[in-house]
């Protein structure tokens, strides 16, 4: 009975410490844990907007979770959540073909377009600062630069805590939590 109970001790950790090595070094576990869906619309739009696939997947998470059909509290719709006169905005500004403000409500290379457009288009008025265009896409460009030209944030991800807004100052943390998991976890999409 003894000798029983000294196996099951001894066995117990070893089996835990086999489990936790499977679950941090783990590809598989962590591409179960950290799923990507929709990868060819976010492969299609990555191409395109010449944007890293890793970088919107990590957004569409933050936003909807991968949800077509989300709607926020204050009225932002789709998979990349673009609030509708934001997206009639993006309508205006180039070529979608057929694309509407619906459809990026609704449909997942819509919403991923539209998405995409306006994340390269913040980069290019932040002049590529990642940090600064995803406080954008949260907050606004406007405020942004409010933020900036006040200095009550100076758009560098080290000083992420001093976004005033905890809202987007949690965004901005979420979506480089995923960014950087994704590309510890996916080499590409």
């Amino acid at each position: 009975m003894r000798k029983r109970l000294k196996r099951k001790r001894v066995i117990l950790p070893i089996v835990l410490i086999i489990l936790g090595a499977l679950f941090v070094q783990s590809d598989w576990l962590g591409r179960w844990i950290y799923p990507i869906s929709f990868t060819d619309e976010i492969k299609q739009s990555a191409t395109e907007y010449q944007l890293d696939p890793l970088l919107i997947a990590a957004i569409i998470r933050v936003e909807s979770n991968y949800k077509l059909n989300a709607v926020s509290p204050k009225g932002a719709v789709g998979i990349m959540q673009i609030m509708p006169e934001t997206a009639s905005w993006i309508l205006k500004q180039d070529e979608f073909g057929s694309l509407s403000v619906k459809k990026a409500g609704n449909e997942a290379y819509a919403g991923i377009t539209l998405g995409s457009w306006y994340v390269k288009e913040l980069n290019r008025q932040f002049d590529g600062n990642l940090i600064l265009s995803l406080a954008a896409y949260n907050a606004g460009p406007g405020k942004v630069r409010q933020w900036l030209d006040t200095g009550v944030w100076d758009g560098e991800e080290s000083t992420i805590r001093d976004i005033p807004y905890g809202e987007t100052r949690h965004y901005v943390q979420r979506v480089m939590y995923y960014y950087k998991k994704y590309q510890k976890i996916y080499e590409t999409l």
